[in-house]
């Protein structure tokens, strides 16, 4: 059995050389092999390039695809998995909130007849904010999309080389790793690992990052959104039929003229408001098409470094 961790980068120099001796000792004492690690470098700003560089020289099992820019963390694991060989994958962050010493568990599984071992993440040590935020998506997703996804599971995941093959043939520019990895099927696991600390740097996932991720995964594996506007509309529209019946039997059977221009000015704004929220969504799920039709690559690599992407 031989086994590839592929690692994206971005400007991870503090934790780089650390992260590179535990995954090291991880691989060491992993029966078969030669195990491979291929980095891909996401268009860093700092050392993080020269220190893989280095890794590459000392060990010939360290290869390194080098970006042409910062083209984003999916399109860094898209790479990954485009250049990976082996039984199996493994996709490993570098932050070191994930623990490379986890694959010895993904192995075990993958050699009961798994195709896909995933983290399921407990014990997050982020800030509050970011916990009640990955709460929250997670089980909003799950209730969303069209598939059954694994609550809080991210990338970090054993596949097998067949569920490699088929999520290479996917032809999605804006991915979402962790959903196409269900959506392929075959038989899959979790394991509860507790997610650490970051031992050094900052997380490059900003605020809005995070929102787009999210957004990805909801648009790409959910039309309930869509859905949603058809509901409201419809309640709105039986509202508004009600109200009309009412106005029609006050004035003639009644003979009272319906009051209310507060609230006829509070239903407009709010119906004008519904709107325009309709109009973002489809307009997000119309930009998403409009990135898919123009067939721009994902990435764009300037270097490779390393036995197993040079040949």
């Amino acid at each position: 059995m031989t086994l590839c961790v592929v690692v994206p980068v971005y400007n991870e120099q503090e934790v780089l050389p650390l992260f590179v001796q535990r995954l090291t000792a991880t691989l060491d004492g992993i029966a078969g092999g030669p195990h491979q690690m291929l980095f891909v470098n996401d268009g860093s700003a700092d050392q993080s390039l020269a220190i893989l560089r280095e890794a590459a020289a000392r060990d010939p099992r360290v290869s390194v695809l080098s970006l042409s820019r910062n083209f984003g963390h999916q399109a860094a694991i898209a790479a990954a998995l485009d250049h990976a060989k082996g039984d199996a994958t493994i996709i490993l962050d570098a932050d070191l909130q994930d623990p490379p010493e986890a694959i010895t568990e993904f192995v075990r599984k993958f050699e009961e007849g798994y195709h896909v071992v995933y983290a399921q993440r407990v014990k997050r040590k982020e800030g509050i904010w970011l916990r009640v935020s990955y709460f929250l998506f997670y089980r909003m997703l799950a209730m969303l999309a069209d598939i059954d996804l694994p609550l809080d599971a991210g990338d970090f995941g054993l596949m097998s080389a067949r569920v490699v093959e088929e999520i290479r043939s996917l032809p999605e520019h804006l991915r979402y790793t962790r959903g196409l990895r269900r959506w392929v099927g075959f038989k899959q696991i979790g394991i509860p690992i507790e997610r650490a600390e970051r031992k050094a740097g900052e997380s490059k996932y900003s605020p809005f990052g995070l929102l787009r991720l999210a957004a990805d995964g909801i648009f790409a594996f959910s039309t309930a959104p869509l859905h949603a506007a058809a509901v409201i509309g419809s309640f709105a529209v039986v509202l508004s039929a009600v109200f009309a019946i009412y106005s029609v039997v006050a004035k003639f059977v009644l003979h009272q003229s319906p009051k209310g221009f507060t609230a006829l000015t509070l239903l407009i704004t709010f119906v004008s408001g519904v709107n325009l929220l309709f109009l973002g969504i489809i307009g997000a799920y119309i930009a998403r098409i409009y990135e898919e039709v123009k067939r721009r690559p994902v990435y764009i690599v300037e270097h490779k470094i390393g036995a197993m992407v040079e040949r």
